[in-house]
């Protein structure tokens, strides 16, 4: 079973195991027809399409909600059985490159008791790389009935993170100019939940998309999080959030919990504070 991260090689060399499925996740949160269009142009042989707003995130609540809430657990089980998904499927989700969406269906499958997930080391660019194919128009794959199990998620509300103790350590993978309040090209309004950590999610990666080695992820996180005894991780939308978490667990570290809302959801209440 692989539960955090899958080479391209090991990939290819199940392209025709039926108990296999493999999930494209590509997205662009400025251009909403990007991963369909570049899905239907060339993708992973047998791959499904995974849209990050109809099928991993739920319904968008004006004024209430953060940019992609968790999806209705009951929906999200009908959409993995509709995928082919069942306990002994292994799935592996990937993007363009580093992760940074394919980790919110890794961490969507795990919130629903699915341990066998795991992300392409490289994502699609590391697949092309190796020399492997890409095949172009839709896919399908025969459905399956997805039970949900006990999570292996963790999840916190916003006003578990508005009152959470001086021991956990809140984490921020957003870049550090959004951090900052330098620069917002999404959100209304710019700055961090106070009391953040910024540690954004491109770190865990090298210049080829791939995740740095355990060790020294371990060493980024361990130097963020310090003598913390729990980790919470955000980001703009709860979606490259969950690169921390993936991060975190490839590296051995206790898993971190996941607020969802993330900073578009913090803004939604204009008395909760801001810092820059």
């Amino acid at each position: 079973m692989y539960d955090t991260l899958i080479e391209p090689k090991v990939l290819f060399e199940h392209l025709n195991n039926s108990s296999w499925c493999t999930i494209d996740c590509r997205a662009s949160l400025t251009d909403l027809t990007f991963g369909h269009n570049a899905y239907i142009a060339g993708h992973i042989p047998g791959a499904l399409f995974a849209d990050l707003a109809a099928d991993l995130s739920g319904p968008v609540i004006t004024g209430q909600t953060g940019r992609h809430p968790l999806p209705d657990p009951a929906n999200l089980a009908e959409t993995f059985g509709r995928w082919g998904i069942d306990a002994n499927t292994q799935v592996v989700a990937y993007d363009a490159g580093g992760g940074g969406t394919a980790a919110r269906a890794w961490w969507l499958l795990r919130w629903l008791g699915h341990a066998a997930v795991a992300v392409l080391n490289g994502g699609l660019v590391g697949w092309q790389a190796a020399g492997y194919p890409l095949r172009s128009g839709g896919e399908q794959r025969p459905a399956r009935g997805f039970i949900r199990r006990a999570t292996l998620a963790r999840t916190v509300s916003v006003d578990d993170v508005a009152l959470r103790p001086a021991s956990t350590a809140l984490l921020d993978a957003r870049a550090l100019a959004r951090f900052r309040g330098e620069h917002e090209p999404i959100d209304p309004i710019a700055g961090h939940i106070p009391g953040a950590t910024c540690v954004p999610y491109e770190g865990n990666l090298d210049a080829s998309n791939r995740f740095i080695e355990p060790a020294a992820l371990r060493r980024r996180f361990d130097t963020a999080t310090g003598s913390a005894v729990d980790t919470v991780c955000y980001c703009g939308s709860g979606v490259t959030a969950c690169h921390n978490i993936l991060a975190m667990r490839h590296a051995g570290l206790p898993e971190a919990a996941l607020y969802a809302g993330s900073f578009s959801e913090w803004i939604q209440d204009p008395l909760r504070p801001i810092e820059r």
